[in-house]
C-alpha cells in the first residue's frame, strides 16, 4: 500500500468518525476530508470538490427545490391525509403496506433510480408526527424499499452490465432475464424480511418536518392559486421524464429538472431564498463531499490493490456460497465507499468469473450476484441514498447502523443464495 492510498483511506476513516460523533454538523464532515485531500496532495482543488458540478448531484438539487414547491400544493395534503388513513387502520399492518407500496412503484424506475428515491423520501419527509405510525419508523425503511422492485421487471441496467461482463471473459453464457429477474425478486424479499423483523425496534422520535408541521397545529391548506398548483405539478412531471429519459437525450435530462426549478421561480411560487436553501440542504453537501473522497479513493489504486489481494486470499478451494458471498461484500463496500458503482463491478466481476473458470465452476451466478451487489451497500451516510435517509429522518449513526447492517448481511445473503438457485455452479 503506498503512502498516498494510506492518507487517502486514513482521511475517510477520519471523516467516518466525525459522522458518527455528530462533533460537526451534517454535511461538514466531507467538506473538511476534502480540503485535507488537498492539503495532503491526494488530489487538488478541483478533484476535491468535483461532486459540487457532478451532474448527478446538480440532478438530485434541482429535484430538492421541486420538492419543496410540491409540498405547497394540496397534493400533500392529500398525500398526508392518505398515509393517515394508512396509518390508522392498525400499526404494522400500515407499516407494511406503505413499504410494499413504494417498492412496487421501484418496479416502474427500477433499482438505483435517484429521481425515485429522491421523491420517496421528500413525499415521506412531509408526514406529521403521529403515534400510530411515526415517520422515524417509515423514512428509514420506506426509503431503502426505493431502492428494491417488488416486480423487478426493469433490470436491463445490471442485465446489460452482466452480459457484457461475461463476454468480455470469453464466457458465453445464456443468461435468462427471467431467472435473472427472480434473483432481484430474492433480493427485494431478503430487504423486506429485514424491515418485519426490526419493525419494533425501529427509532421513534420526531424529525425535521414532522416537528415542524406539530408546530403548525393542524393539517397545513395548499395557499397557492389552482393555476399556480397546476403550473407546479407539470413543472414536476417535466423534471421527472427529464431524469428518467437522460440516459437517451444525455445532459438535457439533468438540464431539464433546472429550467422546471426556474418556471417555479418565475411564477413566484417560491422565492429565491427558499429555492436557495432548498438546492444548499446538508444533503447536498454530505452527497456532494463524498464524491471528491470517492474519487480519490478510486485514484489512488485502493480498489485494485484490494480487489487483488482478495482474489489471492481466497485461492482455489473455497466453496461457492462463501467465494461469490465474499466478492459481493467486497464490491458493495468498495462501490460505497468510492462512490463508482459500475467502475468498481467492472473491476471485481472479471476477477470473480476468473476464480470460478479456474475451479471449472460456471461463473453466471457470480456474474449475477457481485454485479447486482454493487447496489447493494447502503450501510454507511456516504451515498446518495443513505445520506439523504439519516439527514431527513434525523437519525444518530447508531440508530442507522442498528438497521442496515443487519440489512446489508441479509440482503447479501439473500443474494447470493438466489443466483446460486437460479444458476447452479
Amino acid at each position: 500500500m503506498t503512502p498516498q492510498m494510506m492518507i487517502a483511506l486514513a482521511i475517510t476513516v477520519f471523516m467516518i468518525i466525525l459522522i458518527m460523533t455528530d462533533k460537526l454538523p451534517f454535511g461538514a464532515p466531507p467538506l473538511l476530508a476534502c480540503l485535507l485531500l488537498v492539503i495532503f496532495g491526494i488530489t487538488d482543488i478541483k478533484g476535491a470538490f468535483a461532486g459540487f458540478s457532478n451532474s448527478t448531484i446538480i440532478m438530485l438539487a434541482e429535484f430538492m427545490a421541486i420538492i419543496a414547491a410540491l409540498q405547497k400544493t394540496s397534493f400533500i395534503t392529500a398525500f398526508k391525509r392518505s398515509m393517515f388513513n394508512i396509518a390508522n387502520k392498525g400499526k404494522f399492518k400500515a407499516f407494511l403496506l406503505i413499504i410494499l407500496i413504494v417498492m412496487i412503484g421501484c418496479s416502474l424506475f427500477g433499482t438505483g433510480s435517484t429521481a425515485y428515491y429522491v421523491l420517496t423520501i421528500g413525499l415521506l419527509s412531509t408526514l406529521p408526527e403521529n403515534k400510530q405510525l411515526p415517520p422515524s419508523k417509515v423514512i428509514m425503511t420506506a426509503g431503502f424499499a426505493a431502492n428494491h422492485p417488488l416486480l423487478p421487471f426493469n433490470t436491463a441496467l445490471q442485465y446489460g452490465i452482466v452480459i457484457a461482463v461475461l463476454n468480455s471473459a470469453g464466457v458465453l453464457a445464456q443468461v435468462s432475464v427471467v431467472k435473472f429477474a427472480i434473483i432481484n425478486l430474492i433480493l427485494s424479499l431478503g430487504f423486506l424480511f429485514n424491515c418485519v423483523i426490526q419493525y419494533k425496534f425501529l427509532p421513534d422520535h420526531p424529525i425535521a418536518k414532522a416537528t415542524e408541521a406539530a408546530k403548525a397545529q393542524g393539517e397545513t391548506v395548499s395557499t397557492l392559486p389552482k393555476w399556480k398548483e397546476q403550473v407546479t405539478y407539470i413543472a414536476f412531471v417535466a423534471a421527472v421524464i427529464g431524469m428518467i429519459l437522460q440516459s437517451f437525450i444525455g445532459d438535457a435530462g439533468y438540464a431539464i429538472p433546472g429550467l422546471s426549478v426556474a418556471v417555479i421561480l418565475v411564477i413566484g411560487v417560491m422565492d429565491f431564498k427558499e429555492i436557495r436553501d432548498a438546492i444548499c440542504a446538508p444533503i447536498i453537501l454530505m452527497s456532494a463531499g463524498v464524491i471528491g473522497i470517492a474519487d480519490a479513493l478510486g485514484s489512488t489504486g485502493l480498489t485494485n490493490l484490494v480487489g487483488s489481494t482478495v482474489a489471492g486470499m481466497l485461492g482455489t478451494n473455497i466453496n461457492p456460497f462463501l467465494m461469490i458471498l465474499a466478492f459481493c461484500i467486497l464490491t458493495s463496500v468498495l462501490a460505497t465507499m468510492t462512490g463508482s458503482t459500475i467502475g468498481t463491478v467492472y473491476v471485481f466481476t472479471p476477477l470473480a468469473i476468473a476464480t470460478c473458470t479456474s475451479l471449472g465452476l460456471d461463473p453466471t451466478a457470480a456474474a449475477c450476484a457481485i454485479v447486482i451487489s454493487g447496489w447493494c451497500g447502503h450501510f454507511l451516510p456516504i451515498d446518495g441514498m443513505p445520506a439523504m435517509v439519516m439527514g431527513v429522518g434525523n437519525y444518530k449513526i447508531s440508530e442507522f447502523w442498528k438497521f442496515t447492517i443487519p440489512q446489508y448481511f441479509i440482503r447479501l445473503i439473500a443474494l447470493t443464495a438466489g443466483s446460486l438457485l437460479m444458476f447452479p455452479m
